[in-house]
């Protein structure tokens, strides 16, 4: 399958967008890039289903758009308008040419989900491989009303357990793409966490 991510050239804050393409044509979240269907259009000319990590604005401010446009199945764990079916832990969703698991994560959203297959994570934002604050292995923040940093480390230590060892592409949220090892990123990012201090001087 063919993964291309769709909102590298946003000019405004938007999470990333990955347009997977296969024998089911996804696209994990939505961000907030008003330009993203374009930028679909570049690739292919329609979407049959969306796939939200979480709802946070600056994954989901798209979905109405992108529904709109597409009319696609739309996959979330949390209520919302455009949803056409519901995400629970332990379900599978295919995304492109594979099977994916669902795995709930919160602590970082309250509707977190992670999507991990043999080969490939969509991890949304409970892990990514870099960002301001880390590089190799970090975590989404918690020091926002409703987050929580010990329910973001049980989530992390849950997705290690149902992560099979040979994932070795990583689309996170936020943060470069990632080919490799994909648990030692996972490790990693735990292990920060488990310190369990600030992941900005400001929180």
């Amino acid at each position: 399958m063919n993964v291309y991510h769709v909102t590298a050239d946003a000019n405004t804050f938007t999470c990333n967008v990955f347009l997977v393409v296969g024998e089911e044509t996804t696209l994990v979240d939505t961000g907030a890039y008003e330009g993203v269907v374009d930028s679909i259009h570049e690739h292919v000319d329609d979407v049959d289903s969306v796939v939200m990590t979480h709802q946070h604005g600056d994954h989901v401010a798209q979905l109405e758009a992108v529904a709109d446009a597409f009319d696609p199945d739309v996959y979330a764990a949390d209520d919302h308008p455009a949803r056409t079916h519901a995400l629970e832990d332990g379900d599978t969703v295919r995304i492109g040419d594979e099977a994916f698991d669902v795995v709930y994560t919160p602590g970082h959203a309250d509707d977190h989900v992670a999507l991990v297959s043999e080969t490939t994570l969509f991890s949304g934002d409970v892990v990514v491989h870099d960002d301001g604050a880390f590089d190799d292995g970090s975590f989404g923040r918690t020091d926002m009303a409703g987050q929580s940093r010990e329910r973001l480390i049980e989530s992390i230590r849950e997705l290690l357990d149902r992560m099979p060892d040979g994932v070795e592409h990583m689309y996170a949220g936020h943060g470069d793409i990632f080919h490799g090892d994909v648990r030692d990123v996972v490790e990693t990012a735990l292990e920060r966490a488990e310190k369990r201090k600030p992941k900005y001087p400001d929180e």
